[in-house]
């Protein structure tokens, strides 16, 4: 995920102060999600569960054995699978120092002898990286949703068995309320987040003190909550409620959704700062107050604190200061993911998985800070259907939790790979600690797939669409360069029909953008059986994406090679977390020797008409149109690349498909 108020720095903390400072950034960017379910997850373990033929469960009685039960789940939960899983090992697999989803692909998309992977295992990391759009889509929903519900419901001293949480007329505003704070937040995406970002850690830390403050009086109170803290309550709740303890597993998951964010974040905090706030703070608050909302439940008031425990902490003066502060923040959550969804594109874009779309730096220090207008407006218009579709944050958590725990099974097979293959480690040892974190992972899953009906098909429809547009956007790429390869010529064959026809040549420098450096770029060819006429110099410039974040500035100039006839051939690199830049490229092309006048340099692009046909070429005919939908409506290339329009000469060209 992009870190929306961090450094974008792989650096390691300077000193304790460093150290506190980046912790303090990682509370308002990597913790907003997991921070924020104490909000709806115990609440959810106790309201009322179907099996998977939709048939309503007996609802899990609120005894003292059941409470103590789900609270070791949820405690065990954190530790096995944020503490273990992610803290001690996933965290430790960074590409450069970048960490997601889609870093650890790149780690594994090729095999030790440097072939490709099979598309099999390069699909399953793409679906994972897909339900991850499904994640971004749900969690600003179900996190603001469950903030403003608050208004509806009484402080607990008000309540009555009679009256239950209903707040009167503030019941009718929760959704308008909802919808109206995530049109704004999607509204504000476009002026950045390097503003609003300083506030963010510091809104958190206010945020986790106040769970741990909550928390700690009914436990206090009712300290026999404690004993949760055995893994034998987890095993015994499990043993005893048969299928109802399975599905209890479903809204259990919830405590650990922005789990994946951990590792996703690692390249803008380090690993250490996300461990250091981990320990010093989020799970110590997390654990007080989970433990709290059980001591509330066991309480002489628990059957009321049951309609919404969390907000059961709180005393009647400080209710609505609460809602307030949770609704703050959720919305830093929902930023967090947000712009977590931004930086997932660029890297799709740079991966060659995602059409070109507009990338905008929003600070000039830090470069993971960027805005993507389409992402940002699709993402606000499903989730503001989210809301209006289910209305409740209990109808919405039925579609939470099955895309946090498809990535996370994702990501542990993808972690198998690398440890046997990068890591050189042995089968027994892979199989038994990745074969331990799949168990628990698919025992979520599962867990959540009976859920498919009540909302669970909203993220996979959602990740069905984002892979099917990125493994089209691949392949339909690949059919596209094998039909102008078929047209084009090798470089030395052209620059031996230079050196024997001797064109006409004119003044200045054109630069011809190709993918394939050893071959002639098919606009130079058009260009020059049309027009009759070169350029003093020819430049022609490819740009690679390598398989890691990013590219030393100083190295991006690959290589720069006078062929001779006045042609020249460069070659850029790029990290998948960067965005191609060619004035710059240009300008270090100077720096080696080449001379050009930067007023006097034009550069030419290649603009495809794609007729779909009949042919046979690997792709169904609906994918066919598909691609060519995708390819009219991507960025264009001379904005993709940044360079500047006035300086951009097209040649349009048909290609059969």
């Amino acid at each position: 995920m992009d870190a929306a108020a961090a450094p974008h720095s792989h650096r390691e903390p300077q000193g304790r102060a460093d150290l506190a400072k980046l912790a303090l950034g990682a509370l308002g960017v990597v913790y907003g999600d997991i921070g924020t379910s104490p909000l709806y997850a115990l609440k959810e373990c106790f309201a009322k569960h179907a099996d998977g033929l939709g048939r309503p469960l007996d609802v899990v009685a609120r005894t003292e054995a059941n409470v103590l039960g789900i609270l070791s789940l949820v405690f065990w939960s954190l530790v096995m699978v944020v503490v273990v899983k992610y803290l001690t090992f996933i965290m430790r697999a960074d590409n450069e120092g970048e960490g997601g989803i889609l870093a650890l692909l790149a780690l594994v998309a090729k095999r030790k002898d440097g072939k490709p992977r099979t598309f099999g295992l390069v699909a399953l990391g793409l679906f994972g990286a897909a339900l991850l759009y499904g994640d971004g889509i749900i969690t600003p929903a179900i996190s603001v949703l469950s903030a403003v519900e608050g208004l509806a419901v009484k402080p607990l001293s008000e309540m009555t068995i009679e009256s239950g949480d209903a707040g009167g007329v503030l019941d009718r505003i929760v959704v308008p309320l909802t919808v109206l704070i995530l049109v704004g937040l999607f509204v504000v995406q476009k002026r950045g987040t390097a503003r609003v970002g300083a506030v963010f850690g510091p809104a958190m830390l206010v945020w986790f003190v106040a769970l741990a403050v909550l928390g700690a009086p009914p436990i206090v109170h009712n300290p026999r909550v404690l004993l949760a803290l055995s893994p034998s309550f987890a095993v015994m709740f499990l043993a005893s409620h048969g299928p109802l303890g399975f599905f209890v597993l479903g809204s259990v998951v919830l405590c650990i959704t922005g789990g994946e964010a951990l590792y996703a974040d690692m390249g803008h905090f380090g690993r250490k700062p996300i461990k250091w706030a981990w320990y010093a703070l989020v799970l110590p608050s997390l654990v007080l107050n989970y433990f709290g909302q059980g001591a509330e439940l066991l309480s002489s008031r628990g059957e009321l604190a049951l309609k919404n425990p969390f907000y059961a902490l709180a005393p009647a003066w400080f209710h609505y200061p609460l809602v307030g502060i949770a609704t703050i923040a959720t919305v830093i959550a929902s930023q967090a993911l947000i712009s977590g969804a931004y930086s997932l594109t660029q890297q799709a874009v740079q991966l060659g998985y995602w059409p070109r779309v507009t990338i905008r730096h929003t600070s000039g220090t830090a470069e993971g800070q960027i805005y993507v207008p389409e992402i940002n407006y699709g993402l606000m218009v499903a989730c503001v259907a989210l809301v209006l579709g289910f209305k409740h944050s209990d109808d919405l958590a039925a579609a939470y939790g099955i895309a946090v725990t498809g990535t996370m099974s994702i990501t542990t097979i993808l972690f198998f790979v690398l440890v046997r293959e990068r890591w050189q480690w042995s089968m027994p040892k892979s199989l038994a600690l990745c074969g331990l974190f799949l168990a628990i992972d698919l025992l979520f899953f599962s867990a959540n797939t009976v859920k498919i009906a009540d909302g669970g098909w909203v993220p996979l429809s959602i990740a069905g669409l984002v892979f099917t547009v990125m493994v089209t956007w691949k392949r339909g790429r690949v059919e596209l360069g094998k039909a102008i390869a078929s047209t084009t010529l090798p470089l030395k064959d052209f620059l031996d029909d230079l050196a024997r026809t001797k064109p006409l040549r004119v003044k200045g420098t054109a630069v011809f953008m190709t993918s394939n450096p050893d071959a002639a770029p098919p606009v130079l060819l058009h260009h020059f059986k049309h027009n009759k006429v070169l350029h003093e110099q020819v430049v022609c410039l490819s740009i690679t994406t390598l398989h890691v974040p990013e590219v030393n500035a100083s190295k991006r100039l690959d290589l720069l090679h006078d062929l001779g006839e006045g042609v020249w051939q460069a070659r850029a690199c790029y990290g998948f977390m960067q965005a191609p830049n060619v004035p710059e490229i240009m300008q270090r092309c100077r720096e080696r020797g080449l001379v050009t006048n930067e007023d006097d340099t034009s550069f030419f692009l290649g603009r495809e008409t794609l007729v779909i046909t009949e042919k046979r070429t690997g792709m169904a005919r609906w994918r066919k149109l598909l691609f060519a939908y995708l390819s009219r409506n991507a960025r264009p290339a001379n904005a993709f690349f940044q360079i500047p329009p006035n300086r951009v000469v097209e040649f349009g060209a048909q290609i059969e498909l």
